[in-house]
């Protein structure tokens, strides 16, 4: 980790005048505004953030249901625009295609599946082999509930897995299937074998915000670091004889690590790891057990302690946190925690920090404090308003994960 800088902070934060619930935008409040700018056609829409009402501060209650209303909006928009895709079984993002097939297991919990994503084996080899192998991974596991998914690899790297093309993909993927196959959001499992399970090391930790648990087999994490799995179930399944790469011993190795983390943070780094003596790099099925423990982990979107360490692949948002895009950097720290009305910021390697917040995390009616050491970055009451939540979906369409509030600190 890195040491804390000794530059003093400096604190910025845009305050919204006026009462919520009392202004209003063209004789309307803000929520009825906003019902009439979604009945407008999309195309036709000017930006949200010009609109007056997005602006204006909102109770609690009008909060609620202007997330319901954008939330509503989102998912039709969803709906209309990525059947076709899903029914074709690809999805391309940025102009990177990925090819996927799933089986639907049991049935429903209070009315919303599990989805777990599990990535094939091959990596560096002939597309033929790829298809192999994802063929292979189609059968290889059966949640008792849930959508089982294998997706085809876009590329035939050895790296396949944990290319930067794949955040993206794996995230539209996730809020397609929260809309079209109704998937809840805090039940999204991650999980792979071989080449697939480096992708697990990898990915698990730098999206871990996306997830509930995540399962390894048979991989290697080559330069991935455990930090960012703080809040999620994870577990290593690995043969004791598996000796390629060393695959055996570094797994014993981020056993140890685990179990270093949990030690120094017992809330967090719950962990589960497996090392069957016998086995190679086939396993026999044994690593089947993963599956359901995993599912015994529901996802907490609004954690109280953040331990965000960034990949070589970085990210502009981690559960409650965001940056801005000019301030991602490879292996940057930032740790942060929240009890009662107080932020605490233990750890920052960038200048400037975006606290997002909600009425779960705190009583957004109350004034909130922010500290950094021995230092007050601010003190006072912050505004929900319409432009926070927008933007807040817009980034990650995650009906689980929203926003009202934002509070913005530079160190």
């Amino acid at each position: 980790m890195h040491r804390r800088s000794n530059v003093l902070p400096i604190v910025f934060v845009i305050f919204m005048m006026g009462f919520p619930g009392i202004i209003e935008a063209n004789g309307g409040t803000a929520v009825e505004e906003l019902r009439q700018y979604v009945a407008e056609d999309v195309q036709k829409r000017e930006p949200l953030s010009e609109q007056s009402f997005a602006q204006q501060p909102l109770t609690k209650e009008e909060a609620e249901e202007a997330f319901e209303i954008l939330w509503e909006d989102m998912k039709q928009q969803i709906a209309a625009s990525r059947q076709e895709a899903l029914d074709a079984r690809v999805i391309t993002v940025d102009g990177v295609s990925m090819k996927f097939d799933y089986k639907i297991f049991g049935e429903p919990v209070e009315g919303k599946r599990s989805l777990y994503i599990s990535m094939h084996g091959g990596g560096g080899t002939t597309p033929e082999v790829n298809d192999q192998q994802w063929e292979n991974q189609k059968g290889l596991y059966e949640p008792e509930e849930g959508i089982y998914l294998a997706p085809r690899a876009p590329s035939n790297d050895w790296n396949l897995w944990h290319k930067p093309h794949i955040d993206p993909l794996f995230d539209y993927l996730i809020s397609t299937l929260v809309v079209l196959e109704n998937v809840d959001p805090n039940r999204v499992y991650l999980m792979g074998y071989s080449a697939g399970g480096d992708g697990v090391y990898q990915l698990a930790p730098r999206m871990a915000d996306r997830f509930a648990a995540a399962a390894m087999m048979a991989g290697h994490p080559n330069d991935a670091e455990p930090y960012g799995l703080r809040n999620i179930g994870f577990t290593i399944h690995m043969g004791g004889q598996d000796k390629a790469y060393n695959r055996n011993t570094v797994a014993k190795e981020w056993g140890e690590w685990l179990e270093e983390l949990q030690e120094a943070d017992p809330e967090g780094y719950k962990h589960w790891v497996a090392i069957y003596p016998t086995y190679g790099h086939w396993m026999n099925r044994v690593d089947r057990a993963a599956v359901p423990w995993m599912a015994k982990f529901v996802r907490d979107p609004y954690p109280n302690r953040v331990v965000w360490r960034q990949d070589d692949v970085t990210h502009t948002r981690f559960y409650w946190l965001g940056i801005r895009e000019e301030d991602q950097q490879a292996r940057a720290t930032v740790i942060a925690s929240y009890e009662d009305q107080t932020i605490q910021i233990e750890q920052s390697d960038v200048k400037v920090l975006k606290i997002r917040l909600n009425d779960e995390m705190v009583d957004l009616d109350q004034p909130i404090k922010v500290v950094f050491g021995e230092k007050v970055l601010f003190s006072g009451k912050v505004e929900r308003t319409i432009e926070t939540m927008a933007a807040a979906l817009q980034e990650r369409q995650d009906p689980a994960s929203v926003f009202y509030a934002e509070i913005i600190v530079e160190l």
